[in-house]
């Protein structure tokens, strides 16, 4: 029983000496050495759509018949854009409105009566711009009296976004490996990526609360749309 316990000693000791004896790995942990950059790829696009926002406004003392009124209009309008090849599907109404005004007499103060005013305000898909001189000079001519405003957009942006992220990388690469070499390191593996797609907006033309005749004839340039994609990248460094 004696030389029991103290083979069990013994081997208590050993392990608290081997314990003490043993390296501390957590302490010793390197960090790896990295680099992070960002790159931009921007394209520029030539708008090859355009949305028309145009309304038609009557005015009359019956509600009734400014309903009527601006009814008629804008079914003249309508069959107006139609005749030009707009589709029914790029037809889109986004308002239509009937509101009051109440009339006074500017001596008296006294109440005189009401306008109604009714409002129909339509968003045109233009898919061919060649066209648009066309259209407007039609709605205007078919009783559309408000060209509220003229955006331009990309139809199709996938293969400028494709362009515009190999762009960014190509870039974050070419200022990390001018980054490493300037530093007398080598360039790694790539450790994290992420991007940011910033497609284009459509931009818009400027508009107004009313228009004649005159106004289908001004200049409308589509220019030049930006796209842009944000790249950040860290990179291993040797």
């Amino acid at each position: 029983m004696r030389t029991k316990i103290t083979l069990t000693a013994s081997i208590a000791i050993l392990a608290l000496v081997l314990s003490a004896c043993a390296p501390n790995v957590t302490g010793s942990t390197v960090a790896a050495r990295t680099i992070s950059v960002n790159g931009t790829g921007t394209v520029y696009l030539t708008p090859d759509i355009a949305y028309i926002n145009i309304g038609v406004h009557t005015e009359n003392p019956e509600v009734g018949k400014a309903v009527d009124m601006n009814s008629q209009k804008s079914q003249a309008v309508m069959t107006a854009i139609k005749a030009l090849g707009v589709e029914a599907k790029d037809i889109q109404t986004t308002n239509f409105s009937v509101n009051n005004s109440i009339q006074y007499d500017p001596t008296s103060g006294l109440q005189t009566g009401t306008i109604y005013m009714v409002d129909n305000t339509v968003i045109i898909t233009m898919r061919d711009l060649a066209k648009m001189s066309d259209i407007l000079d039609a709605s205007i001519q078919a009783g559309a009296n408000n060209i509220n405003s003229v955006s331009f957009d990309i139809a199709d942006k996938s293969e400028a976004v494709q362009q515009a992220r190999l762009l960014a990388l190509e870039n974050a690469h070419k200022l990390a490996t001018e980054l490493t070499d300037g530093a007398g390191v080598t360039l790694g593996d790539v450790q994290t990526l992420s991007y940011y797609d910033y497609s284009p907006s459509p931009f818009y033309g400027k508009g107004g609360e009313g228009v004649d005749t005159a106004a289908s004839s001004a200049p409308i340039n589509p220019g030049q749309m930006q796209l842009t994609v944000d790249v950040s990248i860290i990179y291993e460094i040797k």
